[in-house]
């Protein structure tokens, strides 16, 4: 209750507060890239729930000689990269969240077509309405492999809170602002999510397990706790699955890393 609140107060008052800076970003796109302004699709929500998910458009509808589209990145212009870049292509949801569709907060929703290529462990991720900032987004953004994507997701939908919300919110300004977590290279487009091999899946080995990325031994404020060691190793695991194993292979997240001043 007290979630659904704070996200009709927050929409509410940032379209309130905002609505220029959406009519000048609805005007450039209209002018750069044409119509419709709005890049519209069906995403899933709390419980897998389909709905139109809304955002600026950032690319354009450029085609090949057999009138097939452009890969993302050709069509990816400058003025898309400065939206994605500042965040300012997700502004429309606001309006998902007022309709109950989104929250300001949480996993954010990926498209329909991944639903299928899910473990069950990481369907949770859809036991919270999916937000225009997380868990995730803060801990790495772009950088983040997908697995490591969903057990952040997971966590939060499982131990969510108001003020771990707050410290997200906050963390999240301060990245936009500073431009972390997205990638150096301008025309790099999100990879496509196919599944988790076996081995990689939370009942093997956890993807946070011996990481060779320079976040170790925390993931961008969170201390990752953990005993089983991962393909990412170069190490093969040769240990059986047990029930205590898998326990520890869960990721513990600990508290919050200190937000900076």
């Amino acid at each position: 209750m007290v979630k659904r609140l704070f996200d009709i107060v927050a929409a509410s008052c940032g379209l309130a507060l905002l609505w220029p800076v959406m009519l000048l970003v609805a005007i450039l796109v209209r002018w750069r890239l044409g119509s419709p302004v709005l890049f519209c699709q069906e995403r899933p929500g709390l419980n897998g729930k389909l709905f139109r998910m809304l955002k600026f458009r950032t690319m354009s509808d450029a085609r090949d000689a057999q009138g097939q589209l452009l890969p993302d990145g050709e069509r990816l212009l400058p003025l898309g990269i400065i939206l994605r870049k500042t965040s300012l292509d997700e502004l429309p949801q606001l309006i998902n969240v007022l309709k109950g569709e989104m929250s300001i907060v949480g996993p954010r929703p990926l498209v329909k077509e991944y639903l299928p290529r899910y473990t069950p462990e990481q369907m949770r991720r859809h036991l919270v309405r999916p937000g225009i900032t997380g868990l995730a987004q803060i801990n790495g953004r772009n950088y983040l492999p997908w697995e490591e994507r969903f057990v952040l997701d997971v966590h939060y939908a499982e131990n969510h809170t108001f003020w771990l919300d707050m410290r997200i919110l906050l963390r999240t300004v301060w990245m936009v602002v500073r431009q972390e977590g997205v990638s150096p290279d301008a025309n790099q487009v999100q990879k496509v999510f196919l599944g988790c091999s076996r081995a990689s899946s939370p009942s093997a080995a956890h993807p946070f397990d011996q990481r060779t990325s320079p976040l170790e031994p925390q993931v961008s404020g969170f201390t990752v706790e953990s005993n089983v060691s991962s393909e990412n190793s170069g190490e093969t695991v040769s240990q059986k699955p047990t029930a205590s194993r898998t326990k520890r292979s869960r990721a513990k997240l600990v508290g919050v890393a200190e937000l900076p001043n």
